[in-house]
């Protein structure tokens, strides 16, 4: 993701809410899943440690009743030619129309880079979504993705180097139709922070945007999302362009001055299962207000 405006830094003592129940949300399980993650190392696009990290994302998806496909295809980097799989697992419903959850798995190519938060968080909350959802009655299908190729191949973020696998699945779901289907895209990033503090983020769509907002008003933890921000380039930038309402969630303010993002001390022990738990419980509630 690319920061487009400079957000003010803001540091927010988090509430701790209820443990959730086995048909609800668990923070627990969402950090479990990203520390498992975590644990394949540093996951750059095209590397063998995405590749196993796949696998093990793809096996638990379809343990909880999810169709998994892979949407495969091949990236022009600056350095070279890069094979990139997109993870797609659907979760049927009885309606026509389709909400999706996104995320991505891969990491910054930086030295001794694990990504717990920038890569890891996604790649956790999206597995315990789906786990959450999948008892549920469901009205619309529900897609989760893990993107590959979010994270620029050069050091810095610029021109069409970044975002590879969400601008591949854009063209493709235009292509095939599936994205006439989308009442709604809402992408997570960087959400596993102790201190959580969601700022809004404004080339998502507004009606969206309001309605995640307002829910966590509803549901008491406004206070972590922050009525300031700016807009960042991430991977819901592809389905806002192809006129999706898409939604980007992230907190880009990670450490002291953003000290932890894109360095070596994004582990696992920054991360916390409350903040995950928080996103999950809000995102749960709007998948509710959505479907019906």
């Amino acid at each position: 993701m690319y920061l487009r405006a400079a957000f003010a830094a803001l540091t927010i003592g988090l509430m701790v809410p209820a443990l959730a129940s086995a048909e609800e949300f668990s923070g627990a399980r969402a950090l479990a899943y990203a520390s498992r993650a975590t644990s394949y190392g540093p996951r750059p696009a095209g590397s063998p440690a995405l590749a196993r990290l796949r696998a093990y994302i793809e096996r638990e998806a379809r343990a909880e009743g999810c169709h998994v496909s892979e949407d495969k295809f091949t990236a022009s980097t600056p350095a070279g030619p890069i094979q990139m799989v997109n993870i797609i697992a659907k979760l049927p419903g009885n309606g026509k129309r389709a909400i999706v959850f996104t995320g991505h798995y891969d990491t910054k190519r930086l030295p001794d880079f694990v990504g717990a938060n920038d890569g890891g968080s996604s790649t956790g909350f999206l597995l315990e979504m789906a786990r959450a959802l999948a008892p549920q009655n469901r009205i619309d299908d529900v897609y989760f993705v893990w993107f590959d190729g979010e994270e620029a191949v050069r050091h810095e973020w610029a021109g069409v180097d970044n975002l590879y696998g969400s601008r591949h699945l854009a063209a493709r779901w235009a292509a095939d139709g599936t994205l006439a289907r989308v009442k709604a895209l809402i992408n997570v990033d960087m959400i596993g922070d102790e201190d959580l503090d969601i700022k809004s983020e404004t080339l998502s769509n507004a009606s969206l945007r309001s309605l995640v907002w307002r829910t966590a008003q509803e549901l008491g933890y406004g206070r972590f999302f922050l009525s300031s921000g700016g807009e960042v380039e991430d991977d819901h930038a592809p389905f806002l362009d192809a006129g999706v309402a898409a939604l980007d969630i992230i907190d880009f303010d990670y450490g002291p001055g953003n000290a932890y993002w894109h360095q070596p001390t994004d582990t696992v022990d920054k991360l916390s299962a409350h903040s995950l738990e928080i996103v999950g419980n809000v995102l749960m509630a709007v998948w509710r207000k959505l479907d019906e």
